[in-house]
């Protein structure tokens, strides 16, 4: 039996394509939104589990308001993933004829900031004409991180916005494309009544469902390819792509959910990162020094405390009052474990990851860091599996 009815815009990507594999195993019919629905590069949505049933996809433009509004119509909820990611600083050099705007800004404008803006926009202005009850926005932390007023000793949570004068001024487009984005968002949601939870994921990473790269990735794959004598060596937040899936489904579900939640679980060293990929792979040319990098950190306690009902079960079993504590803990954070560990006299440990694809070697192919399958990277680096 069907649950709700619900819209993914975007769905052939990264992120929005674990979106729909997990909403289809819970019973939603999808409407998903993609460029051209007989396109090769999105067969894989269509050999998903229960997609022949409950999945159909719309051909839609993020600029072009009808085509959202066909796809949307007839939807319980909407989850608002799409949104251009720029590759390089620029890519098209004919939208930039007018001598009145920097080059690199016209383009910003044009490619990455209109589309994120407009585009989100033309999203809730469609939920709110069909009447949608709630919209899950995917924001990103690049909304959230970049702001040199906070103070340096201070972790950022969701009263954190990244600074869009600075954006401008350093020609961070994405940042200040998702910044604008999910702050009219929400402002949208406040002037409308509109149901609008945004949700901040930071470096997203994990098994990919579609047939190209993503952007996310691609800079393991940089560090692969291209090689370069320096980079800074700074803070990577990453989360794994399933854990969003399952945090954006987890927004749209919880009434008391509101506002905009930052998505982020590991922290590591990009320099950890490079020595993990030189173990695995070390014929290519990796960075030979690093320098110093920011130690910006980003809290998920909001997001957690939304999902903390997973373990209530856990408190109502017998003698749970006297005799049961819960710690939060992670396998990868040895601190975590010791801090549960400590004063026991014994250990049951049942933890184990369980992978939702076949790997063909856990150990050899899967960063420990971020579960990213490093066979995968080997091939795109190569140049036999296609970008």
């Amino acid at each position: 039996m069907v649950k709700d009815r619900v819209c993914v815009t975007g769905a052939g990507g990264f992120l929005a394509s674990w979106v729909v594999k997990l909403l289809l195993s819970k019973d939603y019919a999808v409407h998903g939104t993609v460029r051209q629905p007989g396109d090769e590069k999105y067969a894989h949505l269509n050999k998903l589990e229960k997609a022949s049933e409950n999945l159909e996809l719309f051909k839609a433009d993020l600029l072009d308001y009808d085509s959202l509004y066909s796809a949307i119509e007839g939807c319980d909820g909407v989850f608002h993933v799409a949104s251009p990611v720029p590759s390089t600083t620029v890519s098209n050099p004919e939208a930039c004829l007018s001598i009145c705007i920097p080059y690199t800004v016209k383009l910003a404008l044009v490619e990455v900031i209109e589309p994120a803006v407009k585009g989100t926009l033309n999203v809730l202005k469609a939920c709110l004409e069909a009447k949608i009850k709630r919209v899950v926005v995917v924001s990103a932390g690049a909304a959230v991180a970049f702001n040199p007023r906070w103070p340096k000793d201070q972790i950022k949570d969701e009263t954190c916005w990244s600074d869009k004068e600075y954006c401008k001024t350093t020609k961070n487009w994405y940042f200040l494309s998702k910044t604008e984005a999910e702050s009219e968002a929400l402002e949208f949601a406040k002037s409308t009544g509109l149901g609008v939870i945004t949700v901040c994921p930071t470096l997203i990473l994990g098994p990919i469902l579609q047939p190209t790269i993503n952007a996310s990735s691609s800079f393991l794959i940089k560090i692969l390819k291209e090689g370069c004598a320096s980079l800074e060596n700074r803070n990577l937040m990453i989360v794994d792509i399933r854990d969003v899936a399952d945090a954006l489904i987890l927004a749209y579900e919880k009434p008391e959910a509101e506002g905009r939640y930052i998505c982020t679980a590991h922290q590591i060293k990009l320099r950890d990162v490079v020595d993990k990929l030189r173990s695995l792979y070390p014929n290519y040319h990796y960075p030979k020094s690093f320098t110093v990098g920011e130690e910006g950190m980003l809290s998920s306690e909001k997001l957690q405390k939304l999902g903390d009902e997973k373990y209530a079960h856990l408190n109502k079993l017998d003698k749970a009052s006297e005799n049961l504590k819960v710690f939060k803990a992670e396998l990868l954070d040895y601190e975590s474990l010791y801090s549960a560990i400590e004063d026991c006299s014994g250990v049951f440990h049942v933890a184990s990851p369980v992978p939702l694809t076949s790997v063909p070697n856990p150990e050899a192919s899967v960063c420990p860091y971020c579960g990213i399958n490093f066979v995968n990277l080997a091939l795109l680096a190569s140049g036999s599996m296609p970008l």
